[in-house]
Formats: structure tokens, sequence, C-alpha cells
């Protein structure tokens, strides 16, 4: 099982904790390659209050029934025994986390277990404009907010009926509010939105914000878009610099999958995400838990372990420590897709990116 996990080609199901290895537990997880695996995404709920078109297909979806999803005590369970395991970094996730009922009193509970240290949030903002402050207060530390187009009729085109003016609310009140720094992040499709790149470049020049060009991934129910909608960071970056001039590069953490730059004098900083064209597999660092409760090795591979089935089934936090170190062992070096693998079980909405 271990090799298929590797492979990417078996998904992985429920391991009983007895029949683990048993990992020392007084140094953080790192995986079978040496790297040091401290960065959650954690998909809050399978839900979206849009239907964005590089994210779900228009129909079919089927959304997981509420006693699938993990309980906010299992949730703070997880979170405990991944902490434990050397995890410092959360960031929630959908579908849409704002939808999330108690999300305050959840990212309070978060912030206040030992060896969490950040904790970010993925939003499209529609909820943010009265969310931001209270989440703030909670101990949110920052949002990377989702906008494709800055034309309204093409962005409620792209998102399927979402409205460009309440995520501009949301993007200012997630400003004052002081969640930074900010991130905005767009998803580039040919034929959609490619003729707005420089117009969404600009935005950097205005604002101290770091705007992010991400590739359309082939998940689940989009694949078909991503076969011909992949525009890469090469194309984006000559695209940029015909208009503004040659960019500068810009500090780069070996963690962060983006590469950054800026366009000479801009207060703000652009970020490319390359997952196609440019992967980033050697310096990952992250897992992912969805929202029902699966540990998601790899967000392009279909390799996972049950989580919720372990809970449910009496783990206790050190059962599930055990758990999550034998995962982060298990995690594959990278994605398969030069190798034509590619992922079957779930969407983008699923997975929270």
């Amino acid at each position: 099982m271990e090799h298929d996990a590797i492979k990417g080609t078996v998904p992985l199901t429920f391991i009983k904790p007895h029949a683990l290895p048993t990992y020392p537990t007084d140094t953080p997880a790192l995986d079978s390659f040496g790297r040091r695996i401290d960065y959650m995404r954690i998909s809050l709920t399978d839900r979206c209050n849009m239907r964005c078109v590089y994210c779900m297909p228009a129909l079919g979806m089927r959304f997981a029934p509420r006693p699938e999803l993990l309980t906010n005590d299992e949730l703070l369970l997880v979170v405990g025994a991944a902490a434990a395991a050397g995890f410092r970094k959360l960031r929630l996730t959908g579908g849409e986390p704002t939808l999330r009922q108690e999300l305050v009193e959840l990212i309070r509970a978060m912030k206040a277990i030992p060896g969490i240290e950040h904790i970010a949030m993925t939003t499209n903002a529609l909820r943010l404009r009265k969310l931001a402050g209270p989440l703030k207060e909670a101990g949110l530390d920052r949002v990377n907010i989702s906008i494709d187009s800055l034309d309204p009729v093409k962005f409620r085109q792209m998102s399927r009926g979402g409205s460009l003016d309440e995520v501009w609310a949301g993007i200012r009140a997630a400003d004052e509010a002081g969640l930074r720094p900010l991130k905005l992040n767009a998803v580039i499709v040919r034929g959609m939105n490619d003729d707005e790149v420089v117009r969404l470049a600009e935005l950097t020049t205005r604002h101290p914000w770091e705007f992010r060009f991400i590739e359309v991934m082939p998940l689940t129910g989009v694949a078909g878009l991503a076969e011909e909608g992949v525009v890469s960071t090469a194309e984006l970056i000559a695209l940029i610099e015909a208009h503004f001039g040659p960019l500068n590069p810009y500090g780069q953490d070996p963690a962060d999958p983006a590469r950054r730059y800026r366009i000479p004098g801009a207060p703000g900083k652009l970020g490319f995400i390359s997952a196609v064209t440019d992967p980033f597999c050697a310096t990952c660092n992250r897992m992912r838990l969805t929202a029902d409760g699966r540990l998601h090795l790899c967000l392009l591979r279909d390799d996972e372990l049950d989580l919720r089935a372990a809970i449910r089934s009496g783990a206790t936090q050190a059962a599930l420590e055990q758990i999550i170190r034998h995962a982060v062992q298990l995690k594959p070096w990278g994605h398969g897709l030069p190798e034509g693998v590619l992922p079957t079980l779930r969407g983008m909405s699923q997975l929270g990116g």
C-alpha cells in the first residue's frame, strides 16, 4: 500500500492506529524526502456561494451532508494532533470558509492551540464586509481573496453569479481590519480573462497588495477546461513586461509556491503560481484536510487517509498524531501530471487549492 501511495495510483483509506509504526514525538514531522511538513490547509466546507468555472462544474455537484463533515470539536482534535506533530501554519479554505457556522469561535480556539503560530484564510470575500473585523480579533492573521476579473459582467460570468461590488467591499474591509499582507488571487483562463492580465497587475502600482496569478489545474469537474485554458507563467510575465518593462525579482520564501516579482516603483508585488508548467514540489511543506475528514497528501493526486473514521472509532489526540506522522511519511514527491497521472476523486471546491 505504501508503494502505491507514493506512486499515487491507489487511494488510501483508514489505517488502524495499532497497525502503524511508532514515530518519535519529540521532533517535527519530516517526510521520506526530508521535507519538513508544517502547513495544513483545512477545508471547512465543500459548499460555496459562487460556482467559478475553474473550480466547479455548472451542474451535478454533490455536497457532503452535514453529518459527514468534521464537527468543530473534531477539527480542533485534528489541529491539536497536527500541532503536536510540528504543524505551525493553518490555512482555512472551502468551498467558501466563511459559510462555516461559528467560524469566529473556531478560529479563536484554533489560535489558542499551542504550536499554532499563523492562521490564514482563502475566501471569495462576499461575506467579509461584516466578518473581517471579528475574524481579525479572533486571531486570523491574513486573507487571500479571489478576484478573477475587474469587469462586473465578466466577473459574474466566471463566478456564475458573484458580485464584484461585494468582493471589493470585502477587500476594503479586510485591509481596514489589518488582515495583511493582503493577497489577491486570479486564476487566468485563456479566452476568458487573459485579456485582463495587465489591468490586474496594475493594481500593485496603486496598492501595497500582492497579486497572484494562478494556472488552471486539471482537477475533477474542470479537467477539460484545464486542457485548453492554461496560460503559462512565461506568457503572463511577457504580457506584463510588454506594458511595464522588465519585472524585478523579489525575495522568495522557499516554501512559497509563488514566484514573486515587482513592477519597478510599485508598492505591491506580483506572484505567479505555476503548478502545471513550473511545479514547486521540491519545496512543498503542506498537506490538506478535506471537510469530510480525509488527509489529502498531494493536491494533484488522489491519495488520502481517513481521519474522521479514526476519530469516530475513538482515536485519541496521541493516536491521531501518529496517523498524521504516518501520512507525512507517505507524502509523494510531487504530482504525476508529467506521467499522465490525473486526480479523479475530488474537485477544487472539495480541496481548497
